[in-house]
């Protein structure tokens, strides 16, 4: 395996371990106020794994980036990491993908101020990380070298459309309270 074949794989690794940790925050937050998947566990377990998950897409999206710049096939430069849609390469899914780790950046960020927020405006920033995970599922499925291998497919799909199907079970039954 060469240097540049290590990168790519490790971008890649990161890459979906980001997306699953995005994912699994998003169930977990979702679950924790509709009651859908309350067989799972406590509302204390899933606020944990919620907790944790919301943090863990950091390191891996900081594995996934680098990769890229280390990689000398991707024709990825740091300006593409931090200016949205400036890449000529994919410019469209990697502008996306670019765009999205902004949003999840500031998500994150006010998740720990959220004591020093009003509770509306909190509200609304929080809700951004659908917005961020819509433009990760863009990002991917147009970036994305990996869609022909089913396993690969399946987990995006599947987060996808587990996000879904609770959105919209939250839509219908509504916000449980804290």
């Amino acid at each position: 395996m060469t240097l540049d074949q290590f990168f790519w794989v490790l971008s890649r690794v990161g890459g979906l371990g980001s997306y699953a940790a995005l994912a699994v925050a998003l169930v977990t937050g979702i679950a924790l106020r509709t009651a859908v998947l309350d067989w799972l566990g406590s509302n204390r377990a899933l606020r944990s794994l919620h907790e944790y998950t919301t943090v863990l897409w950091i390191p891996l999206v900081v594995v996934h980036l680098a990769a890229l710049l280390l990689d000398r096939t991707s024709r990825i430069a740091l300006i593409d990491l931090v200016l949205p849609f400036h890449s000529t390469y994919g410019t469209l899914g990697i502008g996306l993908g670019t765009l999205a780790v902004d949003v999840l950046l500031i998500v994150t960020v006010t998740a720990y101020l959220k004591r020093r927020m009003s509770v509306e405006l909190w509200k609304w920033v929080h809700r951004l990380s659908y917005v961020a995970f819509a433009l990760t599922f863009f990002h991917a499925v147009l970036s994305g070298t990996d869609f022909s291998d089913p396993f690969v497919s399946a987990i995006t799909w599947s987060a996808a459309a587990m996000l879904l199907v609770l959105a919209l079970a939250r839509a219908f039954w509504g916000r449980l309270p804290a």
